[in-house]
């Protein structure tokens, strides 16, 4: 009777509240908030790509292999230069006292020439400008190689302090966890619903895990520090996280094809290649010194000079002529010099050999941890699942005295390690990847983006969930 009565003023309170929302808010005018004078470090969050960036300007690794690779074209740039006609100038003044039965006179001379050469024949000048032109192509391999190894190692770092950052959650988590257990438990204990070895364990494994936390802490300004030694700065902004939407996979290429293309494309087996091509022309190069040389030598000269340093009129003087130089004999030391280069390129051919069963091997591991890594997310990502259920149905079944506290720690345990194993698998088959890319030659500016898309943009992003919230 007394609802019957009400529910009209109800009604009509709730008429009166919708109206008073619908109605148009005047804002009132307040002071604004100045705008922060700096982005916090936990507010900011560096995703993969801009450290790449960062490091690509401030990794020494990738400033040296630039610097060799200019050295290189520089070198090669000198030996052309014997190539081409050295012309040189000379001047000079020189006060002479001359002195004998007749003559007893000091006078002064002067002396100007003009001189150029040009190599008509060279064999071993031209050589070695040949084997030059190939370490070009050497050190520009070597400086793909470098900075594919860099954004590896780059990479490697990247998810080794995700990895750190998620140990320490993780297991500050799993504290939490077992502490509300242990609350819990206690609670029973004091009224006697609950055994001592039960808190005793519980106790136990909190101890354990506050432990566990502070070797957690050093490993993540442990590997903070490793990836500040890449990017040049300190890093200390939260990193971006692997997004839980995104479906991981290897390209649909078969592992003859991946194989095939780093054969080809290589950068490290490129350097190797140019390297028995350098190896080649330097042994060429070696023989050049038994070959004769030709050169055309010009020259002008103006002096006052004559013989004997006697003062004569000034003349001019105008030279052109053909010189050749015929090696006969140098103790050996040519010959010997060819059969160490011809065991340096057989050296540089067993190294090429090498680097190619190496960029197989290397190539078809990295292929078949990846593709298998897929298959080990997705029953990662199952095994989560079920201890997560299997963490629940165990607390209700503590409630109800079903199972004991034992039974709900090896339930959360096992929840957690889920946890554990499913991101470490996801961090290794990316980083997997970024290796087998290296390998293939196929690591670039494109390749960090694509795997960077992966990532979430969210500072804030949280990839331990909190067991409380699940009570």
């Amino acid at each position: 009777m007394i609802v019957r009565l009400l529910f009209p003023y109800m009604m009509l309170g709730m008429l009166s509240f919708q109206v008073q929302a619908a109605e148009p808010k005047i804002a009132v005018p307040t002071t604004p908030k100045p705008p922060p004078s700096s982005v916090s470090a936990k507010e900011y969050s560096a995703d993969l790509m801009s450290l790449y960036r960062e490091s690509r300007l401030e990794d020494p690794r990738v400033l040296a292999s630039y610097a060799r690779a200019q050295a290189s074209k520089e070198h090669a740039r000198e030996a052309f230069g014997s190539l081409l006609p050295q012309l040189t100038a000379n001047a000079g003044a020189n006060r002479i006292k001359q002195v004998n039965e007749t003559t007893n006179q000091i006078y002064n001379s002067e002396n100007y020439s003009l001189s150029l050469s040009q190599a008509l024949y060279n064999k071993a000048a031209w050589e070695n400008y040949q084997k030059f032109k190939l370490t070009i192509k050497q050190t520009e391999a070597e400086t793909v190689e470098a900075q594919a190894e860099a954004t590896v190692d780059l990479a490697q770092r990247y998810f080794a302090a995700l990895a750190a950052d998620d140990e320490l959650e993780l297991t500050q988590a799993e504290r939490r966890a077992t502490q509300k257990n242990l609350d819990r438990v206690n609670a029973l204990y004091e009224k006697k619903y609950a055994m001592i070895t039960d808190v005793l364990d519980l106790r136990a494994r909190v101890d354990t895990l506050a432990a566990q936390e502070v070797d957690g802490r050093n490993q993540v300004r442990l590997s903070r520090a490793a990836l500040s030694e890449i990017v040049g700065r300190p890093v200390t902004e939260k990193l971006s996280r692997i997004r839980s939407d995104v479906e991981l996979k290897v390209s649909d290429e078969s592992l003859d094809t991946w194989v095939q293309q780093a054969i080809e494309d290589n950068p490290s087996l490129k350097s190797t290649l140019s390297a028995v091509e350098v190896a080649g022309a330097a042994v060429r190069g070696g023989k050049g010194g038994h070959y004769p040389t030709l050169s055309l030598n010009l020259s002008a000269q103006n002096t006052n000079e004559g013989y004997n340093n006697a003062l004569a009129p000034k003349t001019d003087s105008y030279v052109a002529g053909l010189q050749l130089s015929v090696p006969i004999y140098s103790g050996g030391s040519t010959s010997a010099r060819v059969r160490g280069l011809v065991q340096d390129q057989i050296s540089a051919e067993q190294q090429l050999e090498a680097t190619r069963r190496q960029v197989v091997k290397e190539t078809t591991n990295a292929y078949l941890t990846a593709d298998s890594s897929v298959e080990k997310i997705r029953a990662n990502r199952n095994a989560l699942a079920s201890a997560e259920q299997s963490t629940i149905a165990s607390e209700k079944a503590f409630t109800y005295g079903v199972v004991n506290a034992v039974d709900v720690l090896t339930a959360t345990q096992n929840e957690f390690k889920a946890r554990r194993d499913l991101l470490k698998t996801q961090y290794d088959f990316i980083t997997n990847l970024f290796i087998l890319n290296r390998w293939a030659g196929k690591l670039s500016d494109e390749s960090v983006e694509s795997v960077n898309i992966w990532l979430s943009n969210n500072s804030k992003t949280d990839p331990v969930p909190d067991r409380n919230t699940k009570q």
